[in-house]
């Protein structure tokens, strides 16, 4: 079995090399992990102690944070890699400052895994949420090297528990520990005989909490919104567009909206910009005019979104709407918003929880949009309520950070 996924993956290897051609993104996934090694031997010597934490995408990164923050500060000493499989994530981070080498991660052939492992040899492998590469995976066990999964999730229709999946079963027994988001994950886990786990949370909770802690103030924000209810729609992709225009349109002119899309691509915005009738002004623009005399702002820019939701009395959290999945709930909640999303969601168990406390409202179309929003914006105490619920969701979920690094620090004494 093991040969056989070794093909597929040459063969999927060479078909990305083709689909580059016409990709830009995809031309960045190829073109990016050229240098990988170049990196890894200017960054990282022969004498080096290093921690390797590998994350799918920018999401996963975040998750990743504060176990980062935490491992820097109890172990001085060693070096963080972060690894990526998604131009999106490196991209975005490739400049951190928590990491000391930051780098996509090799396709998983069996001789990427040897010589990446190889050039790092971390003391401590990390996988954040997911992503299963089983020639790495294999490589690290051969190695003796310990490997955690942390904030994983599991759902019943992956391979792991199909009858067809015993090689992708035997991959995932390599990992020394699993800590889970939920305990659905612990017993999927169990029915298949990996016993390794401990149900500690998802950690974006501990990272979301931090938030309210620093400086959120954005002048141009609070100028805009003034007296205002603000409804703040983050990561937006056309599909949410598409069932918040009707709503952004007819709104009180009481009602102000600031609209951050998941890509800043300018042709998409200003089509969408085209079907907005109210007062309109793009986050590029706002030096030129007067911004509290508008009704909806676009931010065609990114970094900001955290910090807008400072200003939020409602969000909408896109994502989910489409098929390109559900984006971080947690940052609005942990300013105590009450939050609208989209319709596919059930594969992000924060979500569920919140919509069963009433701190969350997942709509279908248009009406629904409508319908909840006009809710929120007119009845204070529900939008109170229904804000505070979410609120106390995330303060109610840290410590997931505290065990994993316990874990941690006892097994790299």
């Amino acid at each position: 079995m093991r040969t056989f996924y070794n093909v597929i993956i040459y063969l999927v290897s060479f078909g990305l090399h083709i689909a580059a051609l016409f990709s830009k993104k995809l031309a960045l996934f190829i073109s990016g992990r050229k240098d990988v090694f170049k990196i890894l031997e200017k960054k990282i010597s022969a004498a080096d102690k290093t921690i390797w934490f590998h994350c799918a995408s920018l999401g996963e990164f975040e998750q990743g944070v504060p176990i980062m923050e935490a491992v820097k500060k109890i172990k001085p000493n060693h070096k963080i890699i972060v690894s990526f499989f998604s131009p999106s994530g490196f991209e975005n981070k490739k400049n951190t400052p928590l990491a000391d080498a930051v780098v996509y991660l090799p396709i998983d052939t069996a001789i990427n895994a040897r010589k990446f492992i190889s050039a790092i040899t971390p003391t401590l492998a990390i996988f954040v949420k997911y992503e299963f590469w089983p020639n790495y995976l294999f490589e690290l066990q051969k190695k003796n090297i310990p490997t955690l999964l942390v904030s994983g999730v599991f759902r019943k229709n992956q391979i792991f528990f199909k009858s067809y999946g015993g090689f992708m079963r035997r991959a995932l027994g390599t990992f020394n520990h699993f800590f889970l988001q939920d305990k659905d994950s612990e017993t999927l886990l169990k029915g298949i005989g990996i016993k390794q786990t401990t149900v500690s949370g998802d950690t974006r909770f501990d990272r979301v909490s931090h938030q309210i802690e620093i400086d959120n103030t954005l002048k141009f924000a609070a100028e805009f919104k003034q007296n205002s209810v603000c409804i703040v729609c983050g990561s937006t992709w056309q599909e949410d567009e598409n069932v918040l225009i009707d709503y952004i349109n007819s709104a009180p002119d009481t009602v102000k909206f600031i609209i951050a899309p998941h890509k800043i691509e300018s042709d998409k915005i200003a089509a969408f910009t085209t079907k907005i009738v109210k007062k309109m002004v793009l986050h590029s623009a706002i030096d030129e005019v007067n911004i509290s005399e508008y009704n909806v702002l676009i931010i065609d820019c990114i970094g900001l979104l955290t910090k807008l939701y400072n200003y939020a009395d409602i969000a909408y959290v896109g994502g989910a709407m489409g098929k390109t999945g559900l984006h971080n709930i947690l940052e609005p909640a942990t300013f105590g918003v009450p939050i609208v999303i989209g319709k596919n969601f059930d594969a992000f168990p924060e979500a569920i929880r919140l919509r069963d406390l009433a701190g969350l409202f997942a709509v279908k179309n248009a009406a629904e949009a409508n319908e909840i929003l006009s809710k929120l914006v007119n009845d204070e105490h529900f939008r109170n309520k229904t804000g505070m619920i979410a609120g106390h969701f995330v303060n109610n979920n840290t410590g997931a950070t505290k065990t994993i690094v316990n874990w941690i620090s006892h097994k790299l004494k």
